[in-house]
């Protein structure tokens, strides 16, 4: 029987190199069909993915099955990333079909000193300033409590019926801290603020689900020895992915791709001959 899938992403490419990955084929092997085309929101709000249906091509029997697959190398966003994480449900994973090329990264997670000269008050009102402004673009009243520590800047956002700046998975209030980081921060300046958008305390349950999600994502590599890529995550979020999995001695994690698609791939560790 003919296999045949959907697949939704944020273009029709990215469907269609997640249909790809799924079936585990070259794009000359399949034929798709597009079912809606994508449109865009206001920072996340009203839009819609692009959707295809992909029937996958008969191949010939002598097509050994080792024949390597070349799976595109790009960052891929779909709205079904390889992982698609939810805090309340164990989603699938799909591992990476190719070895990874990329030199093991880690996070740069140590704290460094505020110089005497850089104005840090000044870069928290800009945050603040930035966000006022797009509050009141969206109609929206709330009060916004500052938290602040030596590398960081917690900005917890207090008021009613706030779940719409989460969005699904965190989408909506990931993408608006990373404006607030773009925002706040000269690119030519040495020192930068990071801030971290918070609302109902969302982190805290978040950095929970994510660290039985790295039990679970860790074992997977293990049992199939291959790599798994996990959805792009925020700084913070990569950073409890690598802490739970840094004393584990059969895997190891490092992260890839730009901000703000930037992910981490968790690798079985090879053994010494």
């Amino acid at each position: 029987m003919t296999k045949i899938i959907e697949k939704t992403g944020k273009t029709v490419e990215d469907a269609l190199n997640a249909a790809l990955i799924e079936l585990g084929v070259a794009a000359e092997n399949v034929e798709y069909e597009i079912l809606e085309t994508p449109s865009k929101g206001f920072f996340g709000f009203g839009a819609k993915p692009a959707k295809i249906q992909v029937k996958l091509k008969e191949i010939p029997e002598e097509t050994p099955e080792e024949t390597p697959v070349e799976v595109p190398t790009e960052t891929i966003e779909t709205t079904e990333p390889i992982t698609n994480f939810s805090a309340n449900a164990e989603e699938k994973i799909e591992p990476v079909l190719e070895e990874t090329k990329m030199e093991p990264e880690t996070e740069n997670v140590a704290t460094e000193e505020i110089k005497s000269n850089f104005d840090k008050e000044k870069v928290i009102d800009r945050a603040k300033n930035f966000l006022t402004e797009v509050f009141q673009a969206m109609n929206i009243e709330l009060t916004v409590n500052v938290l602040e520590n030596e590398s960081e800047v917690t900005f917890d956002l207090v008021g009613k019926d706030m779940g719409i700046l989460i969005g699904k998975h965190g989408q909506t209030l990931d993408a608006l801290q990373y404006l607030t980081n773009l925002a706040a921060n000269s690119h030519d300046a040495e020192e930068k603020i990071y801030f971290i958008l918070d609302v109902e305390n969302y982190r805290s349950r978040r950095a929970t689900a994510l660290k039985k999600l790295a039990k679970s994502v860790a074992e997977r590599a293990i049992r199939t020895r291959q790599d798994v890529r996990l959805e792009p995550m925020s700084r913070t979020e990569r950073k409890v992915i690598h802490t739970a999995l840094q004393d584990n001695s059969k895997v190891e994690t490092h992260s890839a791709g730009e901000d703000p698609y930037r992910y981490i791939i968790v690798s079985p560790k090879k053994k010494r001959q």
